[in-house]
């Protein structure tokens, strides 16, 4: 995959799981109120940005332990 691409997945992974991750646990911490509804778009803009400088970290060790954990053996 070149890294254009791999770039924007990234982006978009990372803006779909903090929306979706921060809204859920959120929800679980507080339940359903205006409180959490009012809430949760500000903590989605603060862990998309912090998702995505972590995945720059993580990604390249997740590929290479799945290559690792999926390589036909002989």
């Amino acid at each position: 995959m070149d890294r254009k691409t791999l770039i924007v997945a990234q982006l978009l992974i990372t803006v779909m799981m903090a929306v979706l991750m921060s809204g859920f646990m959120s929800l679980i911490a507080i339940g359903p109120t205006a409180e959490w509804l009012a809430g949760w778009p500000r903590q989605a803009i603060t862990a998309w940005p912090i998702a995505f400088i972590l995945t720059q970290g993580v990604s390249p060790l997740a590929f290479a332990l799945a290559v690792r954990v999926t390589k036909r053996r002989g």
